[in-house]
């Protein structure tokens, strides 16, 4: 499907870009456009890769005519730019807003007016049941993205998709990089809450989940992959333990706007979802804006429906953790091992 085809990635300078980078270079796509405001990323990344298929564009989501200017020839687009830090979003919920939805808005937009094929739009799980400013502002990004493919239609000339996906490890933000920068410190781990848990994937977990939407996905589709969880103090022994520390641990109390647990698929969503193995695939709620079959028409086995989040999943104890991490290429590097030969590059052809 991206043979000679043009991919854009925006916020493509960010962690997931460089994963989907690190997939497709060697395949046959004709072009990735690289589509982000930080020149420096773009300027380091250029010469790191220093190669033809990659194209780079300085502009913002936020700014629907730098978006338009990307736009001619794009056949597929990633839309993983946003603001992802939760206490930034929670003190400047306005940029959240901003870059989350209204970026998204654009982008979408801009997309349907040029002809772009298949959008896919990468959320969290805390767009889910969200009580933080960046959940909200990625539930409400979702919602634009249903609302763009509910009103294409049936058999639309852009395909949108969304992904959600919990922690990805190692990503700009996440704990697993704080933690090993304070054991190289010499400095206690500060853990939150040790019974609190979190989804565990990788980038290339995340990566594979995007593709498989992109592949699977019909227009208004929402795909979570089955991941597994830990919780943050066996992540914190798993660390500890790998890298042979003897800082040991404190607790410092649940941050303003965490949740205990994640939560990837709401009881009404769990009612819907397809089983496709590794995955769920929730179909959009199509329906128009008659108010009988919202309010009138209940559902009446949602009740006996349980949330899929990161309690009940398949729980990692500190060696499964352990394992998990031992995917990560900066951990296998700091610990001198080798780097793994990605099977999952499959999903691309």
């Amino acid at each position: 499907m991206f043979k000679n085809k043009t991919l854009m990635i925006t916020g493509g300078t960010g962690s997931f870009g460089n994963a989907v980078l690190n997939r497709f270079l060697d395949t046959d796509i004709k072009e990735i456009c690289i589509f982000s405001r930080d020149e420096k990323k773009q300027d380091d990344m250029r010469h790191r890769l220093n190669n033809p298929k990659v194209k780079f564009y300085i502009g913002d989501v936020r700014d629907k005519r730098s978006v338009d200017g990307v736009m001619d020839g794009v056949d597929f687009i990633f839309h993983a730019a946003a603001l992802k830090q939760v206490p930034s979003c929670e003190f400047f919920p306005e940029q959240a807003v901003q870059t989350n939805v209204l970026g998204t808005e654009n982008v979408l937009t801009s997309a349907i007016e040029h002809g772009v094929k298949r959008v896919v739009v990468l959320s969290t799980d805390k767009a889910c049941y969200p009580i933080n400013a960046m959940g909200i502002s990625k539930a409400m990004m979702e919602k634009i993205a249903v609302a763009k493919a509910r009103n294409l239609g049936d058999n639309p000339g852009t395909v949108i998709c969304r992904t959600r996906y919990g922690n990805v490890m190692g990503s700009r933000g996440s704990v697993i990089p704080l933690f090993i920068e304070q054991m190289k410190a010499g400095k206690e781990l500060t853990i939150t809450d040790p019974n609190m848990t979190r989804f565990l994937m990788s980038l290339d977990d995340a990566v594979d989940l995007v593709i498989y939407a992109f592949t699977h996905g019909v227009s208004g589709d929402l795909f979570v992959q089955k991941a597994p969880a830990s919780t943050i103090g066996d992540l914190a022994k798993a660390l500890l333990d790998l890298y042979g520390s003897k800082v040991g641990a404190r607790v410092i109390g649940t941050r303003h706007g965490e949740k205990l647990y994640e939560t990837l698929v709401n009881r009404e969503e769990m009612i819907k979802a397809i089983d496709m193995g590794g995955y769920y695939r929730i179909p959009a709620d199509n329906r128009d804006l008659n108010y009988e079959r919202y309010f009138s028409e209940g559902v009446e086995d949602v009740a006996a429906i349980e949330d899929y989040h990161s309690h009940n999943t398949h729980r990692l104890d500190v060696e499964g953790t352990k394992e998990m991490l031992l995917k990560l290429d900066f951990i296998r590097h700091d610990l001198g091992l080798p780097q793994p030969i990605i099977a999952s590059q499959s999903y691309v052809g």
